[in-house]
């Protein structure tokens, strides 16, 4: 494939209309033709028996064609756009682009937009270079916006903060960025926060999309994040909260991803009325999820599992996210879109037969038909710099009639509950152990500490470099020793996920890219992860995805309580609050 990938994927190139005109007319044949497919029509939600001609990477028309230089016989076979992922973090796969695409393309998905601000949190506009360079000359779209929030808040040490001059330099200086990425900093935006209105305002002047993230907002305050130009929303966990941003104008991308499941709660607010203002993604997707359950595809299948319409479940997945970014030339199966399309053996459960990019056929029963680059000239760094840890990870109470405040987990859920817990009560026998988050920048040494419910740790230790969004260090444990090990070891690898038990490391899974991504393939990846969940499972842990759950107890923009490298933050106050209440 060519090295312009990125630069020619948008609407039909001018110089090739008198050829496409040709074909479509039938005075020429084309160069593949589709014949016999059962092809879904997002427009009008019909399924028609039709065959798609296309040339020059276009489709150049849908009906009754028999002329082509190459003929594919899909009869039986269903044809459905490209699948869109509407909003994704690639680093949270722990993959780079590369490793990403070749997981997600065989699948039927064409094009993601994608959030970069796991890694520029951490390095900055060198980290999201490192992305659109990595993310060259694949057969997946990656549609990069513009991180809004590095860091999401003052309340935590970032490796990186961009500021409205950096962001506006990276949405002139890229022109496939849809827009803003989503504005977590909710309390800023209705507080009108100086540095939060200087963003909303570049973005609004540009003229681009600016993405939302509001969990739990509601009323006049919900009102006032609207008003402001921010026009969709993925934080959505009960029935009410999606259909009063609906209501309200926005739109809302229902997800489901590895830590968070939603879409079983969400799926009954899509009828026939509001259906174009639905779209699916999912967010943050563990490496062994991908492997084994797939991505957008994923979606698809519970979703129509539980009654939802197939080909209306099939455009919240492509024309939908297409016409919200304003993504030309893509999601439809029809004249002078690109040949972006998944071949399925039905629309139930959405096994891709064949998968085409730009009327290239680039997978085919899973797999693709050819390897994909992985060297980029500018890697990204990913150097951990920890302070001196021992003795610094003993909690005690400041009386024998403290209460601490304890982070309460809410299973398959990034939203956490806030307990008050007497201070002798506050054992792994009650299913509560020690998190500790440590800057890993080398900026000021900070380690804060609290406590947490629900992982089920009976000894040993946790940790991982990914932290969202600052991606500090955090770690839970049942021992101070082998907390510090656990971290230790983490720094010594560059970044990545350790568990410890009894002195020893029982699982590693290296993350040298910036302490968030493996520079190793999907399945290698995968298999990684899973050791280190089995060896979380050996210490007592619970949690279906403990790494993931982990990972957002750091992030101070999703309610209740969660704690960053300068303490615990009450995020329904958007404030810090003491540990101990005497």
């Amino acid at each position: 494939m060519d090295n312009d990938w990125l630069d020619n994927k948008i609407g039909v190139p001018q110089m090739k209309i008198e050829s496409i005109i040709d074909v479509a007319r039938g005075d020429a044949p084309a160069d593949i033709l589709l014949k016999e497919a059962f092809v879904v029509n997002v427009f009008t939600g019909e399924i028609l028996k039709q065959s798609v001609a296309v040339k020059d990477g276009v489709i150049a028309g849908v009906g009754d064609y028999e002329l082509a230089e190459e003929i594919f016989d899909l009869t039986g076979k269903y044809l459905i756009p490209g699948l869109i992922d509407a909003h994704i973090h690639i680093e949270s796969t722990m993959l780079t682009p590369p490793a990403f695409a070749a997981a997600v393309v065989p699948r039927g998905v064409t094009a993601v937009v994608a959030d970069p601000h796991e890694i520029v949190n951490v390095t900055g506009l060198d980290g999201l270079q490192y992305m659109v360079d990595s993310s060259r000359s694949l057969p997946l779209d990656i549609f990069y916006m513009m991180p809004s929030c590095v860091p999401s808040t003052m309340l935590e040490t970032a490796g990186a903060v961009i500021g409205t001059e950096q962001i506006r330099q990276g949405l002139i200086g890229n022109r496939n960025a849809p827009g803003l990425a989503e504005m977590m900093n909710f309390p800023g935006v209705y507080l009108k926060a100086p540095e939060v209105m200087e963003k909303i305002k570049l973005a609004q002047k540009i003229g681009c999309l600016i993405d939302g993230h509001a969990p739990l907002l509601s009323g006049r305050d919900l009102n006032a994040y609207i008003g402001a130009g921010i026009t969709t929303d993925h934080e959505c966990t009960v029935l009410e909260e999606a259909l009063e941003k609906l209501r309200l104008g926005m739109k809302v991308i229902i997800r489901e991803g590895s830590a968070a499941r939603n879409l079983s709660a969400l799926l009954p607010v899509i009828t026939e009325k509001n259906y174009p203002n639905i779209m699916f993604c999912c967010d943050d997707r563990s490496p062994a999820d991908l492997v084994a359950e797939g991505e957008i595809d994923h979606i698809l299948r519970r979703a129509v599992s539980r009654g939802l319409d197939p080909v209306t479940a099939v455009r919240l997945a492509t024309a939908n996210p297409a016409r919200h970014y304003h993504l030309r030339g893509m999601g439809a199966v029809a004249p002078g879109y690109r040949a972006d399309l998944a071949v399925m053996d039905d629309l139930r459960d959405f096994q891709a037969n064949m998968v085409f990019k730009g009327g290239r056929l680039v997978a085919r029963s899973g797999k693709l038909l050819s390897a994909l680059p992985r060297n980029v000239r500018n890697k990204a760094p990913g150097s951990v710099i920890l302070p001196e840890l021992r003795g610094r990870l003993d909690i005690e109470a400041p009386a024998n009639n403290a209460r601490a405040r304890v982070i309460e987990i809410i299973p398959d859920q990034i939203i956490t509950r806030q307990a008050l817990v007497p201070a002798g009560q506050l054992t792994p026998a009650n299913d509560i152990v020690r998190v500790a988050v440590v800057e890993r920048y080398g900026k000021n040494s900070n380690v804060a500490l609290g406590f947490v419910r629900g992982f089920g740790l009976k000894h040993g230790a946790l940790a991982s470099t990914v932290a969202h969004d600052s991606h500090n260090l955090i770690v839970i444990g049942a021992e101070s020793l082998d907390m510090e090990l656990a971290a230790e070891t983490a720094a010594a690898m560059g970044g990545g996920l350790v568990v410890v038990s009894r002195g020893k490391v029982m699982a590693t899974l290296p993350l040298p890219v910036a302490g968030l991504m493996s520079e190793q393939d999907a399945v290698t990846v995968a298999g990684q992860h899973e050791n280190v969940k089995k060896a979380a499972v050996e210490t007592g842990c619970s949690l279906t995805e403990p790494f993931m759950t982990m990972s957002f107890l750091a992030l101070p923009v999703i309610p209740e309580l969660k704690i960053t490298d300068r303490g615990l933050v009450d995020v329904n106050r958007f404030a810090p609050v003491d540990l101990w209440e005497c």
